[in-house]
């Protein structure tokens, strides 16, 4: 299904999805990276209280509405009459890559919360691993956007 009124908007909402995507992007790829510094320092401490601080605002005022607008401004695409070709493979390999990466912003969330109450568990190689995950993801969706396979 497909909205014709949607149409002479291309451009905008792809604009707008591009910048949403960047945004989203820039925070899951600094937030593990903050808690792989989280874990060098000592819980209840101050450094712990101001790294609890950034990674609620990252989490809260940039990843999560740069996600948010980034599923918005993509259904709007899919709904645009002409701008994804049903029967090519790509989309459907892009859109999962896309649940994919909003799991990982959930576990990124959780992951806050278990620093935010003293709870983490994990080590810095794990979260030096888990830096990698966006990155991947990332590479893949824009293979299958631009290269189209």
């Amino acid at each position: 299904m497909t909205i014709a009124a949607l149409a002479p908007f291309y451009r905008w909402e792809l604009a707008f999805h591009v910048i949403s995507v960047i945004a989203w992007m820039a925070a899951l790829f600094y937030l593990p990276r903050l808690y792989v510094y989280h874990c060098q320092v000592a819980p209840g401490s101050a450094e712990s209280a101001r790294f609890k601080v950034m990674e609620r605002r990252l989490l809260k005022q940039i990843a999560t509405p740069a996600m948010l607008s980034s599923w918005f401004f993509g259904v709007l695409l899919i709904l645009t009459p002409g701008a994804i070709s049903w029967s090519s493979a790509w989309w459907g390999i892009k859109f999962l890559c896309v649940i994919l990466m909003s799991g990982f912003h959930g576990a990124l969330s959780k992951w806050r919360k278990d620093f935010l109450d003293d709870r983490n568990t994990k080590s810095e190689r794990f979260y030096r691993i888990a830096n990698e995950i966006p990155t991947v993801l990332m590479v893949i969706i824009v293979i299958m956007v631009i290269v189209k396979p």
